[in-house]
């Protein structure tokens, strides 16, 4: 491991497809363009669920990186954020070894990131709008987000002319590349269907019955 605060240089720093091959960890996957790499575990009890996120906050505090962790009745999520580099690597091999000690099961179908998407002819004009609503932070020049990333991220979308026709707002739905089918699969089963496909394997466009649209989107970067 390395030793708390120790600063990465450019090569220690890893695509989210490089981390995942080094980590080596069933469960981890990457969302959001890559930029965080989460897990899910089941415990199958609270009990379980405390005792994995005290393990995972000693290994946090001896590896100097602080992941985001959601204790839930049934389940813990662990998210790493930011540059990725060789200590996230070890983190998450420890992570997923804990988990695995405490009799918690990777559950790679429970990762994904949900972000709502608006269409705007003037992003500057609309996004403070959202920010002040939402008390969240802006990120970049066309995203707010929840500055401690418990809420979905709202992105703002570009475009040219009103389309009164179509939605204006939608939901993505990022998921890890080898879930993102099954989802896809989902949607006609439940009632609605996939009304744009050309953009596959980044992302899909199913709507509901009555024409509302959501991207299923994988968007990892190499």
């Amino acid at each position: 491991m390395l030793p708390p605060g120790t600063v990465l240089r450019v090569s220690d720093r890893l695509g989210p497809r490089q981390f995942l091959a080094a980590a080596d960890a069933a469960g981890w996957r990457a969302v959001l363009g890559g930029s965080w790499v989460c897990a899910r575990y089941r415990t199958g009890s609270y009990a379980t669920g405390v005792a994995l996120v005290a393990a995972i906050g000693e290994l946090a505090a001896a590896s100097g990186r602080h992941p985001d962790v959601d204790l839930r009745p049934a389940s813990v999520d662990v998210r790493l954020v930011g540059d990725l580099g060789t200590r996230d690597v070890e983190l998450a091999r420890e992570v997923s070894a804990a988990a695995r000690e405490l009799g918690a099961v990777a559950d790679p179908a429970g990762v994904q990131h949900v972000q709502v998407a608006v269409d705007a002819l003037v992003i500057a004009d609309v996004r403070p709008f959202w920010r002040a609503v939402l008390g969240y932070e802006e990120f970049g020049d066309e995203d707010v987000v929840d500055p401690v990333r418990r809420g979905p991220t709202f992105w703002f979308q570009p475009m040219d002319a009103p389309r009164p026709q179509r939605n204006r707002i939608h939901v993505d739905v990022y998921l890890p590349p080898d879930q993102v089918r099954e989802r896809v699969a989902a949607a006609p089963a439940a009632g609605g269907r996939v009304v744009d496909d050309s953009n596959a394997p980044a992302w899909w466009t199913p709507a509901d019955p009555e024409g509302n649209e959501v991207d299923l989107a994988v968007w990892v970067a190499e």
